[in-house]
């Protein structure tokens, strides 16, 4: 695997922090059946992850800042780069031991996501990318899918729990949406939609409400495998307006015209 002095560091608190969590997650079959439930064992096992994940890059990267789900944004003394991690996206499935969640850890420079590591523990798939260098998954390359029809197209996206007060836009999506496509998937995993709209098994994605962890390897991996990203209103930033739609150039267009319309 050929990659940057960061992707590498990046990589290896990948594989680090997804070895603890799928150790913890072969215990969250036996917390289900407890009184008290695995809630409180899956947040320790987030937590163990995200310091982990802390511990490895800002060893090799001590002046790097840090925006972390699990702990508090840090400024580095470098302010043009800053780590972007979420060390388990997907917790709900994690806590429901369904094997759909991952690790997630973007490099921003000056603004832009550069470089974005995606691991799927579970399932031993590793998707990576840096800006210019394509996007891969272990060690083949990736690419968006080359379907055009909606009507053949899968298509991911976010349907929101309890107490997230955007249900009622994404009904209206989904009413949009829906008659138009072959099949559409909530996985639960944000950046794993991405990870898929890059490697071609969806073909479109949208969602609203998204932290800039949730999105932000994501970003770059779709970009490096030929996809188009965009925020849901034209013209954004993804990693600040916390929305987005993406898939390849065919798909992107219908999607978003369907997903902005009035």
């Amino acid at each position: 695997m050929q990659g940057s002095a960061n992707l590498n560091v990046m990589i290896k608190a990948a594989r680090m922090a997804g070895r603890s969590l799928v150790k913890d997650f072969r215990e969250v079959e036996n917390l289900q059946v407890s009184r008290k439930g695995a809630g409180d064992f899956v947040s320790k096992a987030d937590i163990a992850a995200e310091k982990i994940v802390y511990d490895i890059l800002t060893e090799a990267r001590p002046t790097y800042g840090w925006v972390g789900e699990e702990s508090k944004a840090k400024d580095g003394q470098d302010p043009t780069r800053r780590w972007i991690v979420d060390p388990l996206d997907g917790t709900t499935n994690f806590l429901h031991g369904l094997p759909h969640w991952c690790i997630s850890i973007a490099l921003e420079h000056k603004g832009e996501i550069v470089s974005g590591v995606i691991f799927d523990a579970a399932k031993d798939e590793m998707y990576w990318a840096e800006k210019g260098s394509g996007a891969w998954m272990n060690e083949s390359r990736i690419r968006v899918s080359g379907r055009t029809r909606l009507n053949e197209a899968l298509v991911g996206g976010g349907v929101p729990g309890s107490g997230r007060g955007v249900l009622p836009r994404v009904l209206k999506d989904l009413a949009k949406v829906m008659p138009e496509v072959a099949g559409m998937r909530a996985t639960g995993s944000a950046a794993l939609d991405l990870a898929y709209v890059a490697s071609g098994r969806f073909d479109g994605y949208w969602e609203h409400r998204l932290n800039s962890w949730d999105l932000a390897a994501g970003l770059v991996l779709v970009r490096e495998a030929g996809g188009f990203v965009d925020t849901v209103r034209a013209g954004g930033n993804p990693v600040e307006a916390g929305s987005i739609i993406c898939g390849n150039e065919a798909i992107f267009e219908k999607l978003a015209k369907l997903v902005r319309a009035d």
